[in-house]
């Protein structure tokens, strides 16, 4: 039998050519175990010939989802893994959690494709290089990455938050108010995040027809201690800057600590901003301007799109962007106005 190039194959005609009924091709395709092997072997080679989807692997018709979070599920992890877990039991799936920092250490991906009780992952900013990723691809193995810290193939199937345009929201408004000297306190600078924000901060400076200074830019662990440390320097410099934008919320609340140390008023002397909508965000005086992200969304999508990829639905889509929303509150304002100098 040939197949038409562009046209896909059905089961009824995968059925026809292996000579069994429509229901054995179903079981197979979908990784039942109770089906003779030299049934399946039939099956699979008229899949060969016909070109369509491989048929699932052992175990995936009804195995866990293995669920990386190598982080400690603070507020912001542990809002997305609570929407992961959530989200399998309405699709009936077992989760197999590893989670914190100790799990960073462990080196589970190569063993995962091998394992018949588990159907498929979900990697929540993954450690593991690109390389490790590939090879765990180019075994068939369904897995959906949640906010990559690299930049992934086409054919890894990846969630994140739109953030280059969350971060040119962010330093557009601070534009808006006159700001021009606007220092940016940055993640790691091998995030894919970092960098994706960075273009975005850059790109409203451009509009405005501004270069970004290099003295105003810092690369730092998005905690609170590293926000600080970093707010320190920028905010000590002969030329100050009369804006933050912080790389997360954590990192914000230690620039407005480094800036009551200093005696500037949030946001008359300075304005502060942060990004993921934490409870922190409503936790300071003032009240932090932040960038909302999905992060139940993000849980939810890349659940969704797993299961698809488990029942071999076609996927014209592998890497989803999702909206996020700026929020204003009390901590940005207009850039305070250069001293006078008193005539003479």
């Amino acid at each position: 039998m040939v197949r038409q190039q562009g046209t896909r194959a059905t089961v009824r005609a995968i059925a026809a050519e292996a000579g069994v009924s429509i229901a054995t091709v179903s079981r197979v395709m979908n990784g039942h175990a109770h089906v003779a092997p030299e049934t399946q072997e039939l099956v699979r080679k008229a899949v060969a010939r016909l070109g369509a989807p491989a048929p699932a692997r052992r175990g995936t018709a009804n195995g866990a989802i293995y669920v990386r979070c190598p982080y400690v599920l603070t507020d912001y992890f542990g809002v997305i893994v609570s929407s992961i877990a959530e989200t399998l039991d309405l699709h009936g799936r077992r989760l197999v959690l590893s989670a914190g920092d100790a799990a960073r250490d462990i080196q589970v991906l190569a063993s995962l494709p091998t394992d018949p009780g588990i159907a498929g992952a979900v990697l929540i900013v993954p450690p593991e290089p690109e390389k490790e990723l590939e090879a765990l691809r180019a075994q068939d193995f369904p897995f959906v990455v949640v906010d990559p810290r690299t930049p992934l193939p086409p054919d890894i199937a990846s969630v994140s938050a739109a953030h280059l345009t969350a971060a040119r929201s962010v330093s557009a408004h601070l534009v808006a108010q006159g700001h021009r000297r606007i220092g940016v306190i940055g993640g790691p600078g091998d995030w894919l995040a970092g960098r994706s924000r960075l273009a975005g901060h850059t790109s409203a400076l451009a509009d405005a027809g501004v270069l970004p200074a290099p003295e105003l830019l810092r690369s730092i662990e998005p905690t609170s201690e590293w926000g600080y440390a970093a707010a320190c320097e920028l905010l000590d410099l002969p030329d100050r800057p009369t804006a933050l934008v912080a790389f997360n919320d954590k990192a914000a609340v230690g620039v407005l600590r480094a800036a009551y140390e200093r005696g500037l008023r949030i946001p008359e002397d300075l304005s502060v901003t942060g990004f993921d909508d934490t409870y922190l965000s409503r936790s300071t005086v003032p009240r932090l301007t932040t960038v909302r992200q999905p992060l139940e969304e993000l849980g939810r999508m890349a659940v969704s799109l797993l299961m698809r990829l488990l029942d071999r639905h076609t996927v014209d889509t592998l890497h989803v962007e999702l909206a996020t929303q700026l929020v204003l509150r009390e901590s940005t304002g207009p850039a305070p106005r250069p001293a006078t100098v008193p005539e003479t």
